[in-house]
């Protein structure tokens, strides 16, 4: 009998409603993520309904000396959620209820599988606003953001996915089911274990449910989009632009995203083309907020900050320059590009890009390069696309080559090698540019408590 066989067998013994699949397309679909570094090889893919399920498939693989990868929207760019040893995937699909909202604390409690854009439209339908937003908000849940402490676009003003949990159900690596925090406030009662697991990445225990703190929207919102010559002009109108404007978000893209962009449809948003742009969302409500945009633009162009701008005047326009920088993720997706997710401190993002762009042009002179990433947060996204004619494996390898000189920068800036993204499988060999070595033992102390067996996505992170 083969160990997939023995797996099966054993399940259906054990948990007798569990559905289980050892299908080939759900063994690959199930046993990767957004990267392919790395073949899908799951034993078998699960599909528990209820907490009480999942703490009956760890129970188990503890007996069994099975690991356990959790599986959600698989939008993940560090390959967290890739099984390629024969482990079993505990998919959270089917917990995707969303709870009652409770009005006197704006709080909702919500199953791990639910989509993030079912919340974000949860909550519109009561009045209220869910602000954690990225491009793959269609697809990744709720369970994988708080795994990896999702960001996105609108960090600046609402910060990252931690920001907005409230409570947790957790399945431990020993089986047990532990209930944090429960939408206290304030709960002064020692260690908050909640915010261990909050970017834990699967590696303590398996996230089964949440309370999520929901917010009042937004005033209206406009956007402009600004043509830059180069990256310190960018920080220069970053400065000018937080004191100018309400500002919710402050992005920026290369020109050859926008290329990457462009070739699917739509138009450039400007007249002519710049080597950098950079996007503004900000509250407008009123003459006198768009008065003080457009004088932010003209104050910028007499200066030479910025070449050319477009300020929306309507929703769709809004919508529309927001989708040059949202759709580039997808849009470089068929090049598999090699990410390289990094942040520092604001103040220091102009060194880290000109010292950066130094090393790319020197080692990548073949690979285009595509930059983008969240200036108002120090986030940065380096993307090496991969050359058609070119094997994954090599392209990989020559990705690798460079990530010491890479990271070293980051580590020289007092940076972070994976600022949203998480560390899985792609950046844990290079975890000690953002961790000590004490740091990194403490971390292995923490998954020993809870998860002795060491059978919680196993190979990940630390």
């Amino acid at each position: 009998m083969t160990l997939q066989q023995t797996i099966l067998q054993t399940l259906e013994r054990a948990v007798p409603d569990l559905r289980v699949s050892a299908d080939p397309a759900d063994l690959t679909s199930y046993g990767q993520d957004w990267t392919r570094f790395a073949e899908p090889a799951p034993s078998a893919v699960v599909f528990p309904a209820s907490t009480e399920e999942v703490a009956a498939i760890v129970k188990l693989a503890i007996e069994q000396q099975w690991a356990l990868v959790p599986s959600g929207g698989r939008t993940g760019l560090s390959g967290g959620a890739v099984a390629a040893n024969g482990e079993l995937v505990i998919s959270l699909d089917r917990m995707n209820k969303i709870g009652a909202l409770d009005r006197a604390d704006q709080m909702v409690t919500v199953g791990a599988g639910v989509v993030t854009e079912n919340l974000q439209n949860f909550a519109a339908d009561h009045g209220l606003f869910y602000p954690v937003d990225f491009a793959a908000k269609g697809s990744s849940h709720i369970g994988g953001n708080i795994a990896t402490n999702a960001g996105g676009v609108k960090v600046l003003r609402y910060g990252n996915t931690r920001n907005w949990v409230a409570g947790l159900t957790v399945v431990t690596g020993t089986g047990k089911v532990l209930e944090l925090n429960d939408g206290l406030i304030k709960n002064a009662t020692g260690y908050d274990l909640r915010h261990l697991f909050i970017g834990s990445e699967g590696t303590l225990g398996i996230i089964t449910e949440a309370i999520i703190r929901l917010s009042v929207p937004p005033v209206n919102q406009s956007v402009m989009v600004l043509g830059v010559p180069d990256m310190p002009r960018i920080m220069d109108l970053f400065a000018r632009a937080q004191v100018a404007l309400k500002l919710s978000a402050f992005e920026f893209f290369s020109d050859l995203a926008l290329d990457k962009v462009l070739a699917h449809g739509g138009s450039a948003p400007l007249d002519s083309r710049c080597p950098f742009y950079a996007l503004l969302e900000f509250d407008n409500e009123g003459d006198a907020d768009e008065a003080d945009a457009l004088g932010l633009f003209e104050q910028a162009l007499e200066e030479e900050l910025c070449t050319d701008g477009v300020l929306s005047q309507s929703d769709g326009q809004a919508a529309a320059l927001w989708s040059l920088r949202e759709n580039i993720s997808e849009r470089i997706a068929p090049y598999t590009p090699y990410k390289n997710d990094i942040s520092v401190r604001i103040g220091r993002v102009p060194e880290l890009l000109t010292r950066l762009d130094a090393i790319v042009a020197e080692r990548y002179p073949d690979f285009e390069v595509v930059w983008y990433g969240h200036i108002g947060d120090g986030n940065l996204h380096l993307n090496i696309l991969k050359p058609q004619d070119l094997a994954p494996e090599a392209f990989k390898a020559a990705c690798e080559s460079v990530n010491e000189q890479v990271f070293a920068v980051v580590s020289d800036l007092g940076g972070s090698i994976s600022a949203e993204h998480g560390v899985g499988l792609l950046k844990r060999p290079y975890l000690s540019h953002s961790r000590s070595e004490t740091e990194q033992a403490m971390l292995r102390g923490i998954k020993a408590v809870f998860d002795p067996h060491n059978i919680m996505n196993p190979g990940k992170t630390v």
